[in-house]
């Protein structure tokens, strides 16, 4: 039997809030006893290494880290939802810039629909808005 599509639309819409856990045990390179931030969307406009997002995000949260998993699945949640706004007409400006996160290296980049080819193109363009104003 082949596997459903994913919905991504539907998983952002039933994101759970941002909010803050105390970890009883390690995980993901968090020790037990850390706070550590779940948050489903990145700051539009920016740009960050998965590192940084998550650790400004965690710091404004007033936790000690953010799941590096969690994130990782909300930001390609981010990105399949802004890759379909892309393909029904919505101009680069009106959507998650997530190419300023995901890198075409990246583990991300190797699994989203469009694949690290694309994303390396959005860049492109992305820089070319920056370029020419």
């Amino acid at each position: 039997m082949a596997k459903k599509p994913t919905d991504w639309r539907k998983r952002f819409g039933g994101a759970k809030p941002a909010h803050v856990v105390m970890l009883h045990a390690d995980f993901a390179g968090v020790k037990a006893g850390n706070t550590m931030l779940y948050v489903a969307r990145i700051p539009r406009g920016e740009t960050r290494t998965m590192d940084r997002l998550r650790n400004e995000l965690a710091r404004k949260a007033g936790a000690n880290a953010m799941c590096p998993v969690t994130t990782a699945i909300y930001l390609r949640v981010v990105a399949e939802v802004a890759l379909r706004d892309l393909q029904e007409g919505k101009p680069l400006d009106a959507v998650v810039p997530f190419w300023r996160v995901v890198t075409p290296d990246s583990k991300i980049a190797k699994k989203l629909s469009c694949g690290p080819d694309h994303v390396r193109h959005l860049i492109a363009l992305d820089q070319a808005q920056v370029i020419g104003g």
